[in-house]
């Protein structure tokens, strides 16, 4: 192998401290520049974080301002998430093709003028078109970013790029809730929408300028296994989002949710067995799961897209309906899981590569689950609301733990001419995971609320009238009826609690490596 060929691998065999790729051109890439382009990435994805949590804060302007129920914006939310999640497999295999900058400037510019398009909305049915196309852009450059940082940054340097990535997560989750309060109270719903825009002008310009046109790999085009993947995930994302929008029963005429689940499951059999059998090149090619720690990334970062998901719906209801917060203040609590979360991933992700990944990412997943319980417990036991506050430390510790080192552990063995199909697997594990997570929350909520409310008002009739305000959404949470509904909040915590306790176990199986990988 010539000293070029392993440059563009990862890999100085001449021990140049700034030499990491080569562009498409064939110049080197120095240190700098991929630091530069990885900014310049983040940009974007920043953006999409931020969207995916700033609409819940302004669905109730929404729904008063364009005159929907509860049904209808339901489809604001839902819309994205299917258009995002179901062509991921996809768009990470485009930018192999095509290159990753390219793709992912396609991407930014379809989310920006959507962005203004959702701002523009004059019906429900308006912004939920827009909001079809805006979750396709944010499709298009989730897998640009993880492949690029694989492909321009050796492993010495990935931890740390890493780190950075996870700390863009964790403050974007914070931004996303806090703005989103401050725009709606101050401008309207319309500007959660139209902050994108000078954004993502700005995300155009600096990715066109600092990340390099990279080397594009030469791919045919699995037709069937794109055609089978879409169908197969759109079955599975779509039965799972909307089930509990039909009680888990019929749709329409004979389609029924549990036979959509069932016809996802069964395509994307299929599409498995064409995968392992079929095409000359594969959509995804199953070697990728040979690699030990990307099947245990996958499954670790499964297990963190159910749990987050999971455990925002009952914290933020229980806050606001119950602890009588504003969306700005029940944001506001957890400030220091951002902080935290923030400042401690780089240092982390840098001092990562050294470490023993036994020992971290199980640890951060542990500390992680018992911060779920400890939440279970005080919300349950009706402490205030500065000790849920408190624990918000803990929580933005582990995530610097866990998000950065799994992410690098799971691409640290793909070689360059995987990163497009490895991030792409691994991104759509995380939104699947993202999906179920939000369905069995949104049932077990469903659930817990019937059975606590339902024997109190057995030892409590003269409660129904309170009982009665919940059910017809005339406000909060009736002070009668407080503690049963945090008794059910809390239940409903215990969900991403013991997924996130059965990663932890997982991750004890991650093989740790003390040394960069050599070609």
């Amino acid at each position: 192998m010539s000293a070029v060929d392993e440059i563009e691998r990862g890999h100085d065999p001449g021990g140049a401290p700034d030499a990491t790729s080569l562009t498409r051109s064939g110049e080197p890439i120095t240190e700098k520049q991929a630091w530069a382009a990885l900014w310049a990435l983040l940009v974007g994805f920043f953006m999409i974080l931020v969207d995916s949590t700033i609409v819940t804060t302004a669905i109730p302007a929404i729904m008063q301002g364009l005159d929907t129920s509860v049904n209808g914006v339901v489809w604001v939310t839902s819309a994205y998430l299917l258009t995002y999640a179901v062509p991921l497999l996809v768009t990470g295999r485009l930018g192999d093709r095509f290159g990753p900058r390219n793709v992912f400037m396609v991407g930014l510019v379809v989310f920006t003028a959507s962005s203004a398009w959702c701002g523009l909305s004059t019906s429900i049915g308006m912004l939920i078109a827009a909001r079809a196309v805006q979750g396709l852009g944010a499709a298009l450059m989730t897998p640009q970013s993880m492949a690029v940082i694989t492909r321009l940054f050796p492993f010495r340097h990935r931890g740390a790029a890493m780190g950075l990535w996870g700390s863009t997560a964790g403050v974007a989750t914070l931004v996303g809730p806090i703005l989103g309060g401050i725009l709606v109270d101050g401008l309207g719903w319309e500007w959660i929408f139209f902050v994108n825009v000078p954004f993502g002008l700005f995300g155009i310009w600096q990715v066109w300028r600092r990340v390099p046109d990279l080397p594009r790999m030469t791919h045919r085009f699995d037709s069937l296994g794109v055609v089978l993947s879409g169908i197969g995930l759109f079955c599975l994302v779509f039965g799972l989002q909307e089930g509990n929008s039909y009680n888990w029963g019929t749709i329409s005429g004979i389609l029924s949710v549990p036979l959509l689940l069932i016809a996802g499951v069964a395509v994307m059999a299929g599409f498995v067995w064409w995968e392992a059998k079929g095409p000359a090149e594969p959509l995804v090619p199953l070697g990728l799961f040979r690699t030990w720690n990307f099947t245990m990334g996958n499954i670790l970062t499964f297990c963190m897209g159910v749990a987050v998901t999971s455990m925002t719906f009952p914290m933020m209801i229980f806050l606001q309906d119950a602890r009588y917060l504003s969306p700005t203040q029940a944001a506001l609590t957890m400030v220091p899981n951002a902080v935290f979360s923030g400042v401690l991933a780089p240092l982390v992700g840098r001092a990562f590569p050294r470490l023993n990944a036994r020992l971290v990412i199980p640890g951060g997943l542990a500390l992680f689950a018992l911060t779920l319980f400890a939440y279970q417990w005080l919300i349950r036991s009706g402490h205030p609301v500065w000790q849920l506050v408190l624990l918000a430390v803990p929580m933005g510790v582990a995530g610097s733990l866990i998000w950065g080192p799994i992410s690098l552990t799971a691409t640290r063995d793909l070689q360059p001419h995987e990163a497009g199909a490895g991030s792409s697997v691994f991104n759509t594990t995380r939104q699947i995971g993202s999906v179920l997570g939000s369905a069995l929350i949104a049932m077990l909520m469903t659930s817990r609320i019937t059975h606590w409310i339902g024997e109190f008002m057995a030892t409590h009739p003269a409660a129904a009238r309170a009982a009665g305000a919940i059910q017809q959404g005339e406000g909060h949470v009736p002070a009668v009826l407080g503690p049963s509904f945090a008794r059910a909040m809390a239940d409903s915590i215990l969900l991403p609690a013991v997924v996130v306790a059965v990663g932890a176990v997982v991750a004890l199986w991650v093989h740790t490596h003390h040394r960069e990988p050599t070609p």
